[in-house]
């Protein structure tokens, strides 16, 4: 199972520095959300605080930004951002009960939703805080196209003979098909729904770079249920597999998301 309890402090910190990936993802989606200047916004699963500062920019003085992050470490660093519109809670995406019914203009969950095993809960509480009207944006792996990172692990995992578990799956542990979503926002009752998958590709420097990157977006739980020698073997074969995507700028793989967008029914 997925633990909350292997963050660290070097983690947090190094995630705040690789983070650039789910940030610029996150500016699109905040983008599709057209949020305005005044308005109210909850950043679900805030991490770092990097979006949620970015978005405290975009709503000014008379708007306000609260991020909930389950990490307290993350937290830490997201109330370091020092926006006077920004603060950061510890709290889940499936308890928003310390914010009241209709208090938000907007609700976003950028790159959280697949690490929530039951997903209807937390779409109604989001729908429950919304304004009449207001908005949700949720950017999520997707299911049906896996991330390129995925098929070269599960390809590393079949020859080394081990079994891929949740731990080893880097941040995409409960994923969803477009057609689960759009049938889920639907129950938790969420109309005019806009959803696409778009395709990112990233490069980077070598395998290290990878499993820096996989380690502080999973907070310490990728390859964490290897015996240090197996994960040794793993990042051993992960690299030869990595270096046959190695491209001018880098070592190439590509990640599918699913995006979407929907109003808060009436």
């Amino acid at each position: 199972m997925v633990s909350l309890a292997l963050d660290s402090a070097a983690l947090a910190e190094t995630y705040d520095r690789v983070s650039d990936r789910q940030f610029n993802h996150g500016k699109l989606l905040v983008q599709d959300l057209q949020i305005a200047p005044g308005e109210r916004v909850l950043d679900v699963g805030c991490g770092t605080g990097r979006l949620g500062a970015y978005v405290a920019d975009l709503v000014g003085p008379s708007g306000e930004v609260v991020g909930l992050d389950p990490l307290p470490l993350r937290v830490e660093l997201a109330n370091k951002k020092r926006r006077p519109n920004f603060r950061a809670n510890v709290g889940r995406a499936e308890d928003l009960s310390q914010f009241a019914d209709g208090s938000f203009d907007v609700v976003f969950l950028n790159s959280v939703l697949h690490w929530l095993p039951e997903k209807l809960g937390p779409l109604r509480e989001a729908r429950r805080v919304l304004a009449r009207g207001g908005r949700l944006g949720v950017s999520s792996a997707a299911k049906e196209r896996p991330h390129d990172f995925e098929v070269v692990l599960k390809g590393v995992l079949s020859s080394l003979g081990i079994a891929a578990t949740a731990e080893t799956s880097g941040n995409t542990t409960h994923k969803v098909t477009s057609e689960d979503l759009r049938s889920t926002l639907s129950l938790a009752g969420f109309t005019d729904l806009h959803l696409e998958i778009r395709t990112f590709t990233d490069h980077f420097a070598d395998t290290d770079d990878v499993v820096a990157f996989y380690l502080a977006s999973s907070f310490g739980n990728f390859l964490s249920n290897f015996a240090p020698a197996d994960a040794a073997r793993v990042k051993a074969a992960l690299a030869a597999e990595l270096e046959r995507r190695r491209v001018p700028e880098g070592i190439r793989l590509q990640r599918n998301l699913i995006f979407a967008v929907a109003r808060a029914s009436g």
